[in-house]
């Protein structure tokens, strides 16, 4: 094939199908009727991203292949992997544009779009670049008031297999990875910016914003490993993918989650409703049809909290995010009105002289037997949701109007008809029959192609005649045609159902209509057509008011939301921390006060709920003891430790020179964490054992630390350790009840075995639902009962003994009575309860902590708050454990799976999941090590030289 022959814009038409996206992918591939045309699967390097001789080398490829089969199965790949890229690419255009948008608004110092970092010959050699600076619009009026790091970047995080493009569906896995290094990255441009313009602080961000259900994930993780707000925007959304996908019949429920990851994507929206501050949506249609859809989504239960919220009453725990509506941005500083008419030349001027009519123009006025008509313009896909042939009945029936008015539809692009889908193929048939049958030849314009950068033109012919832009879809979630129709100088004619109706209010510039009413769409585009003052008002109120709809405009909109809520940073992080601590607060000090105060209080190093039993002391005493207790804590947890021979007596063979400042585990070259999810204590004793055989001599020398992450309390560590016959030294820091507690081991015997991170509870209490949630839990778990027994003996009962203030913790007395995971997931979020459920133990208890709380949250909190690299952390695991197991697993640490430990933990705990844990396993990292089966400590040593060198 020569010269530009294969060039098609076929996928021009896809970058615009809308919703409906599978039927654009069936259009393209034409799977029904087994044919592959491959001039149809190309398009201008422009859209996709890729060379023209790349294109081209694929294409000889395929053509080379001499199985017809395996040619077509390469060309099918070769078109999914191109409409990806092309879909991928329009996304994507919209929040790089938001975001260059925002680092060019007063107030705005630095905006970061984080992304994946590929370096692939599939992709754009750009996509490779670690940092890209996005150069504001209007770059001179910006440039000299911008700081050293100050505007808007693409800032590419490397995670995944590096030397390939990997579609979304199959990024799951390495979410955890992502996360991490976007953690490495703002840990590290915050203090970048603390230098230059902070005083030496670090300058946290005010907020962080995912985009689509993989980013929604990761903001959530991120925003509870920072403790910063959270934005969240759908775009598009997984249940309604998932009804549409179900109504067409092509696929099962197995097959859709198989091919899509659907319920993964699902569950990631989810808990981004469950971390987001605010959710921004485009249209009102958008929060009814679709956010509705969600477990954790109620309009009406959203309004009552709102209201009681404003009355400052109790919601008693439950939370929702704030759906805001704000219109996506666009530029039109290129667009330049229509002023002429067909009666005459476009008159021109300096800045912009007349100029040839487009080729596009005659291709359309080519059908019009009088062409100085008014034009009605219609621009979408011959899709039945369009409502094209309700239209084009409309006009056939309608004398007056055919008398003032020509008919354009511009329905994509195409061949021939054979070669369309099924689908797009019966509605153009429908509507040429009904040309027909209206004898509306001469009238009506169909062209068989246009280019993309061809519309602005085709809105300037509508514009120039005088004529009307209308959109008669049976529903239009947003209606971006209306806003580059109004931009262009044009009245609008538009469904009243869904996205349109906010884009009227705020152009007040046509029509809206019933899209099943014929007559209706008829009287209002022979209305303005008809009435030339009407058409004129219409035009100048779209005009006038087409710049509520710019990026400007929403950027303020945007940023106004943020200054509306609570902004939240790590506690540490705040300026009324007071300066240091004085030379006599010594760590000695700090935890002598702790031991001596706990006793007085019969503090519970479980936060038990009960207070202070003891009369002698007034409620007045007990308070200040109790904020007495709490400050000293705190300024150990600053990490203000001056006592260096104390600090330095209590640490194992500690070769540091700067010892005491900070916790232990600060200085060390690896950390290993202990995550085995054992059946009993004694099996976790045994592996425990094992793995510090494993590496003795390191142990000895201080060179690793230790981290005990488990669903246990404190207190049932404490005894574990004893009965074990082993010392709270031999870990640095203790992961506490699934990960809502962290504690960490004292310097000397005489201050206590533990002391409590109080800023970690700071950090995680974000939507903790407290006694509302509690008494939610313990009505749940009393209508849990076994139905067959004759009493109804209750399964699930309350553990108030080994709860704590961030950890409701229930028996289960028969696990495999006990609904799943995801059922109570699921009743919390209904009834606005944030939180994260963590079945325990092979299912014999359950702990309920705070949402953003978990083992794998509590490790990146250590590198936030003590600068731990995660990269030098090893946690192991087992070849299951309890449901929060995935989360364990990826990110920058590395994984050992101790074959044969915790195996059958996976048959009860994992059998009823949302989507297979083989979905979210990242099993061709180089992080991950397996161990043999029933591995000894010899195989621990050398899974963990294999992983440490790699």
């Amino acid at each position: 094939m020569a010269g530009n022959d294969w060039i098609n814009s076929y996928l021009e038409a896809i970058l615009d199908v809308g919703p409906n996206l599978d039927d654009a992918k069936s259009s393209l591939l034409l799977r029904e009727r087994g044919r592959f045309s491959p001039t149809r699967y190309f398009v201008e390097e422009v859209i996709t991203g890729f060379d023209e001789t790349d294109l081209h080398r694929s294409w000889v490829k395929a053509q080379a292949t001499r199985s017809p089969q395996e040619r077509n199965t390469r060309l099918e790949n070769m078109c999914w992997r191109i409409w990806n890229l092309a879909r991928q690419k329009k996304q994507v255009k919209y929040v790089v544009e938001l975001a260059r948008a925002l680092g060019s608004m007063p107030g705005v110092y630095r905006v970061d779009l984080l992304t994946r970092q590929v370096a692939s010959p599939d992709v754009d050699w750009s996509y490779g670049e670690p940092t890209e600076m996005l150069t504001p619009r209007n770059s001179e009026d910006f440039m000299d008031e911008m700081g050293e790091s100050s505007g808007a970047y693409i800032v590419r995080i490397p995670f995944g297999p590096r030397d390939k493009y990997i579609p979304k569906e199959l990024l799951w896995p390495y979410i955890p990875e992502f996360v991490d290094g976007a953690l490495s990255h703002i840990i590290q441009i915050s203090n970048v910016l603390g230098e230059q313009i902070g005083s030496g602080k670090p300058v946290w961000p005010v907020a962080i914003h995912g985009h689509y259900a993989d980013a929604g994930d990761s903001a959530a993780l991120l925003s509870g490993a920072l403790n910063v707000p959270m934005l969240f925007t759908g775009h598009s959304l997984g249940r309604d993918k998932l009804e549409q996908l179900l109504k067409q019949g092509r696929l099962s429920r197995d097959e859709i989650n198989s091919t899509y990851k659907i319920m993964r994507r699902i569950e990631a929206e989810e808990l981004s409703l469950d971390a987001s501050e605010i959710v921004i949506t485009s249209t009102r249609q958008e929060i009814g049809e679709q956010w509705r859809l969600y477990d954790g989504f109620d309009p009406v239960l959203e309004r009552k909290l709102r209201v009681r919220i404003r009355r400052n009453v109790s919601c008693y725990g439950r939370f929702m995010p704030r759906m805001v509506i704000i219109p996506p941005g666009m530029e039109f500083h290129h667009i330049v009105p229509q002023d002429g008419d067909m009666d005459g030349e476009i008159e021109g001027s300096e800045e912009h002289p007349s100029s040839p009519d487009p080729p596009i123009w005659s291709e359309i006025m080519r059908f019009f037997s009088n062409p100085r008509k008014p034009m009605i313009l219609a621009l979408a896909r011959p899709d039945p949701k369009k409502n094209i042939t309700t239209l084009v009945k409309a006009f056939g029936e309608c004398r007056p109007l055919q008398e003032l008015a020509n008919l354009t539809l511009i329905m994509g692009n195409r061949d021939g008809i054979d070669e369309m889908s099924s689908t797009n193929a019966s509605v153009l048939l429908s509507v040429l029959k009904l040309i027909d049958k209206y004898d509306l030849y001469g009238q009506v314009a169909y062209p068989k192609h246009h280019k993309q950068f061809e519309v602005p033109d085709i809105y300037r012919l509508a514009a120039k005649t005088k004529g009307v832009f209308i959109n008669p879809a049976f529903i239009e979630p947003f209606g971006l045609t209306l806003i580059e129709a109004a931009a262009h100088g044009l009245p609008i004619v538009a469904t009243k159902n869904g996205g349109p109706v906010d884009i009227h209010r705020v152009l007040d510039n046509g029509l809206l209509v019933d899209p099943h009413d014929q007559q209706s769409i008829a009287d209002a585009l022979l209305k303005l057509v008809a009435d030339k003052q009407l058409w004129a008002r219409c035009r100048q109120n779209g005009l006038k008011n087409i710049h509520l709809f710019s990026w400007p405009e929403h950027c303020k909109a945007y940023l106004s939301r943020i200054a509306s809520y609570k902004p939240r940073h790590p506690q540490w992080q705040r300026s009324d921390d007071g300066a240091e601590t004085s030379e006599s607060d010594s760590p000695s000090d700090s935890l002598r006060d702790i031991q001596d105060i706990s006793l007085n209080l019969k503090f519970s190093l479980d936060g038990d709920r009960s207070g202070n039993d003891n009369s002698l002391d007034s409620e007045g005493n007990a308070a200040d003891r109790k904020s007495k207790l709490e400050n000293a804590v705190l300024s150990w947890s600053r990490g203000f430790l001056k006592d260096q021979r104390k600090a330095g007596s209590g640490d194992r063979a500690d070769h540091s020179s700067s010892t005491g400042k900070f916790p232990a585990l600060r200085r060390r070259k690896h950390i290993f964490v202990i995550a085995v999810d054992c059946d009993s204590n004694e099996d976790l004793l045994d592996t425990i054992k094992m793995i510090f055989e494993a590496v003795e001599k390191e142990r000895n020398e201080g060179s690793i630390g230790f981290i005990l992450s488990t669903f246990m309390t404190i207190s049932e560590i404490q005894s574990f350790l004893i009965s074990g016959g082993l010392n709270t030294n031999d870990f640095d820091a203790f992961i506490c009840n699934s990960g809502s507690d962290l504690f960490y081991s004292t310097i000397n015997p005489e201050d206590g075995p533990f002391v409590v991170d109080f800023y970690y509870h700071s950090h995680i209490e974000y939507r903790w639902g407290g006694e509302g949630l509690r008494k939610t839990l313990v009505r749940w778990a009393g209508s849990t009962t076994n139905k067959k027994a004759g009493n109804e003996e209750q399964i699930v009962t309350a553990a108030e003994q080994i709860s704590t203030d961030y950890c409701y913790a229930f028996e289960v007395k028969n696990a495999g009575m006990v609904p799943p995971v995801k059922e109570l997931r699921k009743l919390l979020r209904i009834q606005a309860l944030r939180c994260n459920v963590v079945y325990c133990q092979n299912g014999t208890r359950i702990n309920v902590i705070p949402v953003l709380a978990s083992r794998s949250q509590a490790l990146r909190y250590l590198y936030v708050r003590w600068g731990v690299d995660l990269s030098k952390m090893v946690v192991f695991v087992g070849d299951s454990g309890d449901t929060d197991y995935e989360g364990l697993l990826g990110g920058l640490h590395k994984s050992v799976i101790l074959k044969g430990i915790c195996s059958s933990a996976s048959n009860l705990l994992h059998a009823n999941r949302n989507y297979p844990l083989s979905h979210v396993m990242p099993v061709d990292s180089p992080n991950i090590v397996q161990t043999p089966q029933d591995c000894t400590s010899s195989n621990v040593r050398d899974s963990l030289k294999n992983i440490l060198k790699s």
